[in-house]
């Protein structure tokens, strides 16, 4: 009986020894520190350098001049060669077509005969103007005769009469000449607009040519781009080298130079751009054998700048954010963040004059995270920074920031 009555009491005597202890607060561990996370970087020594800025503008090829070709006298075409077709390509002087020369041979055969006749009356004149002093002087007058004596007035009228034949037949042999529409120039044939048998007058536009000795580029340089760049202005100044290619998507790499060689008067109204007018001589590769540019191609053009002198030049891929990058202590090493204003932009490369100094570290490994100050291990020794400083000049640069 005294079993029963203690088993109860043992157990709740259990029950509360444990929920004590239980309740006792348990000391909460203390956090170990953890050990600080070094970075690894690569980094670039900066050095000043010179660098040749390259304008990015594009454009499309036009004829330095274009010209209406028009017959200088009326009649009817008897022929076309194969150089006034379209497309066709021509030289200074070819034929490129024949008017009927019918009428022509005829009023030079007229003016032919009115010299001969003219020539005749004048051979007489002058006879007769001979004779007559020699009769005065047989008369036994001792006074000179007077003009109108020795015939002046009728050998001037007989000479003139020759000296208006002769212009006569120079301008009917000029007319017969004219009869064959010659080229003014060497170019090329943009269209014909006459055919065979046509009546074509004075002023008839048988077709537009184009010359080929030399093409030109409307360029536009914004406002930016002007500050990096010395445009010639007047006659002697340098001209200023430019590299085309070709912008209608085709696959080849072909290049062609040309050069700026004179600069609009005004600035556009609309776009604020000055327009540069750069030069190709052989366009269509007549003599160097290169592939043609096309009148009205659109072409991009990669122009030489100004060289900005002892200037710092990064690769972009270092750039942190906007204008911010990493520099390395070299005395700690650790993160230094420091923010650059760019005088220049490229795709590939970053150029800045004030704000850095030479000898300085720059990181150039991404790092998710890097505080100011944060500890950094240099996983490769300080070089030279492998940045083209003069970039060759077919590469194009990307416009200024």
């Amino acid at each position: 009986m005294l079993l029963r009555l203690l088993i109860p009491v043992i157990i709740l005597a259990l029950g509360a020894l444990a929920a004590w202890r239980l309740a006792v607060p348990v000391e909460a561990p203390k956090p170990q520190p953890a050990p600080p996370q070094v970075l690894k970087t690569e980094v670039l020594e900066l050095q000043r350098t010179d660098f040749a800025v390259l304008l990015d503008s594009q454009g499309s090829v036009r004829a330095h001049y274009t010209t209406t070709i028009t017959p200088q006298v009326a009649g009817n075409i008897i022929k076309i060669h194969d150089g006034f077709e379209d497309g066709a390509f021509f030289a200074k002087n070819d034929v490129l077509a024949e008017l009927d020369p019918a009428d022509f041979q005829v009023a030079v055969s007229a003016a032919e005969s009115r010299l001969a006749r003219a020539e005749a009356v004048l051979i007489q004149e002058e006879a007769r103007a001979k004779q007559a002093r020699l009769n005065w002087v047989d008369l036994g007058y001792d006074e000179e005769p007077s003009e109108l004596v020795l015939r002046i007035p009728q050998l001037k009228e007989a000479k003139a009469t020759v000296d208006a034949a002769k212009a006569d037949l120079e301008q009917a042999m000029r007319n017969l000449e004219r009869t064959k529409i010659r080229a003014p120039f060497d170019g090329r044939v943009q269209t014909r607009t006459v055919g065979l048998g046509q009546a074509v007058g004075g002023s008839t536009p048988l077709g537009e040519v184009f010359a080929t000795d030399f093409a030109e580029i409307r360029l536009p340089l914004s406002p930016r781009q002007l500050d990096f760049i010395t445009l010639p202005s007047q006659a002697g100044d340098p001209e200023v080298p430019v590299t085309l290619t070709d912008a209608l998507g085709s696959s080849k790499s072909e290049q062609w130079q040309a050069r700026i060689v004179r600069t609009e008067g005004a600035i556009d109204a609309s776009s604020r751009e000055l327009f540069a007018i750069a030069r190709i001589d052989d366009p269509f590769g007549l003599v160097s054998g290169k592939p043609p540019l096309r009148i009205g191609q659109p072409v991009r053009a990669s122009i030489r700048g100004n060289v900005l002198e002892q200037v710092f030049v990064l690769p972009r891929q270092a750039l942190r954010g906007v204008n911010r990058i990493y520099l390395v202590a070299r005395d700690t090493p650790a993160i230094q963040r420091t923010e650059i204003e760019p005088i220049w932009t490229t795709a590939d490369v970053l150029v800045v004059r004030d704000g850095l100094e030479a000898g300085q570290w720059l990181s150039t490994t991404r790092l998710p995270y890097a505080p100011d100050g944060a500890p950094v291990e240099v996983v490769e020794p300080a070089a030279a920074a492998e940045v083209p400083a003069v970039p060759a000049e077919g590469n194009a640069a990307a416009s200024g920031s």
